[in-house]
């Protein structure tokens, strides 16, 4: 399992001090890119390069209790299952031994240019594989 820290500034919270529930999805997103990148993959590198880019196809999201200003969170990404065309991760948000929240993410793999499904690239298939 994959873990991103974040630390959570007056920026990520609403009118009530708690951290906004969109704002769950940008750390989401931001350890999904650290977790590809910590498998060496860089998401530019995959659209210039191999032509492909990861969309969020669906997300279902549980939220358990509320993060609030300065909490230090811990964002995980775990490989929950592949297919030819996308992944799907489950990622949980935490602070401490707390979670907070969590989520069933598809992500779809798509050609760059067109925005229509693609096989994704074997390299990505074979790291992701052996990380599981």
């Amino acid at each position: 399992m994959f873990v991103w820290p974040v630390r959570v500034y007056w920026e990520d919270t609403d009118a009530g001090g708690v951290v906004y529930y969109a704002n769950y999805l940008k750390f989401m997103e931001r350890a999904r890119s650290d977790w590809l990148r910590a498998h060496g993959f860089e998401q530019d590198v995959l659209r210039d390069d191999a032509g492909v880019v990861f969309v969020v196809r669906r997300v279902e999201i549980d939220y358990l209790a509320p993060a609030r200003f300065n909490d230090r969170l811990d964002i995980s990404v775990e490989l929950a299952g592949m297919a030819r065309a996308s992944l799907d991760v489950t990622q949980t948000v935490a602070t401490g031994p707390t979670r907070l929240a969590l989520a069933a993410v598809k992500l779809a793999c798509v050609d760059a240019a067109r925005f229509k499904p693609a096989k994704i690239p074997e390299p990505i298939l074979q790291a992701l594989a052996r990380a599981t």
